[in-house]
């Protein structure tokens, strides 16, 4: 079965990462960036690392980094939480860091246990050191993740983009029988 065709802004972002050479990709599977995680495994040139959990990605893009290779961290809202403490190894070394994290727990949200790490993922990230980038309209997507790519890999910055759980569309819950 062929997946549907995703938004204009999903390919795009896809495109940053490419034309800044990204290598590597790390991702914990999530439905909002199956898009990317797909480009990413079918391109030769990138490296994709499935994760047990969000982390582990913290400390491979970091590792990347040491290798000489750009790395991406693809994650959810609710993986945030996970990597507060791996965070401190950004602010120690001083790693270049850059991540897009699909949101949960906003618009429309079925599942009551996202709604917490939702509210508090800008705040945790900002604690640790790291801009935060939001994206919620279509049009501006390309523009602010390349703009994170750029703080991150050009400037050495610490970057989060936030894309909205509206960009990314209502999750449903859907009784399997």
């Amino acid at each position: 079965m062929t997946p549907p065709t995703p938004p204009t802004w999903q390919e795009a972002v896809f495109q940053v990462l490419k034309r800044g050479q990204v290598r590597q990709v790390a991702y914990v599977p999530d439905a909002g960036h199956a898009h990317l995680i797909r480009r990413a495994i079918a391109d030769p040139e990138i490296s994709d690392v499935a994760l047990t959990t969000e982390e582990e990605g913290v400390a491979l893009v970091s590792g990347a980094w040491l290798g000489g290779q750009r790395a991406v961290l693809l994650m959810q809202s609710s993986g945030v939480g996970n990597c507060v403490n791996m965070f401190s190894l950004l602010r120690s070394a001083d790693f270049p860091f850059f991540t897009l994290v699909t949101m949960r727990g906003e618009f429309g949200e079925f599942n009551p246990w996202q709604t917490p790490m939702s509210q508090a993922t800008q705040a945790a990230m900002e604690l640790m050191g790291i801009q935060v980038l939001r994206a919620d309209d279509p049009a501006t997507v390309e523009e602010t993740v390349s703009a994170g790519f750029d703080t991150a890999f050009l400037a050495g910055g610490k970057v989060a983009v936030l894309l909205g759980q509206r960009l990314i569309g209502r999750k449903k819950w859907e009784r399997q029988e």
